[in-house]
């Protein structure tokens, strides 16, 4: 961002969730802040899922997919991210899955537009969007987080809590007395294709399921053990 904004103040409606929801997702359209971010052709992105669900994750930042789709984790990561909450019992539907970004962070494009890689959000980037996914988490009330990788634990902790994702993966945290657990983003899986680095995130699912209080069979708990 060229220089400081002020994160924006919220007001929304009282009344039913979809209400709500409907109301933030305008508010957040309408951001100039968040607009004059998007490319042309681009779209700002909001959470979506069940308003009432008990667990809710928490990526980074909108994609090429993402961003093009107006929706969180709809590319390789959020196919990934499907499959693992189906292992978990549950669909996609079943959950809530937003970012704490609402816009692509940018850099510079070709000659035609087109931007290829993503960076990391700065500090002041997460601050600015943090109230839009507060308000999403008010909305849902779920009973717990699942911080998809370090700069959304980061996001959601603050700056500077860890130095590592290693330090604090597999660790609940809370999150304004909400239960958070910290985990890998499915990108980790991606590019690390390897039973250790599947095993590892999905001890990181287990806990959830088992703090939640989902049935886990044995075949669950054997998923991605080494042969």
């Amino acid at each position: 961002m060229s220089r400081p904004y002020p994160p924006p103040t919220l007001h929304l409606p009282d009344g039913p969730k979809a209400d709500r929801w409907a109301a933030l997702l305008a508010h957040v359209r309408a951001d100039p802040t968040c607009r004059a971010r998007v490319r042309p052709g681009k779209q700002v992105v909001l959470g979506v899922g069940n308003l009432d669900a008990r667990i809710m994750f928490v990526g980074e930042a909108p994609g090429a997919d993402e961003e093009v789709q107006g929706e969180p984790f709809v590319g390789p990561a959020g196919q990934l991210l499907n499959k693992m909450i189906i292992a978990m019992g549950l669909r996609r539907a079943d959950v809530y899955i937003g970012n704490i970004m609402n816009w692509r962070p940018e850099i510079p494009t070709t000659p035609g537009g087109v931007q290829y890689g993503n960076r990391p959000p700065t500090a002041e980037e997460m601050a600015y969007c943090l109230p839009y996914l507060r308000a999403q988490i008010d909305i849902v009330r779920p009973e717990f987080l699942v911080a998809l990788g370090s700069t959304a634990a980061q996001g959601l902790l603050g700056a500077g809590t860890f130095r590592t994702l290693g330090e604090v993966r597999g660790q609940w945290r809370d999150f304004e007395g909400r239960p958070l657990l910290i985990t890998y983003h499915p990108s980790y899986i991606l590019r690390n294709p390897t039973n250790r680095s599947k095993r590892m995130i999905w001890e990181d699912f287990l806990r959830v399921m088992d703090r939640a209080g989902l049935p886990v069979s044995e075949k669950q708990r054997g998923f991605f053990l080494d042969k």
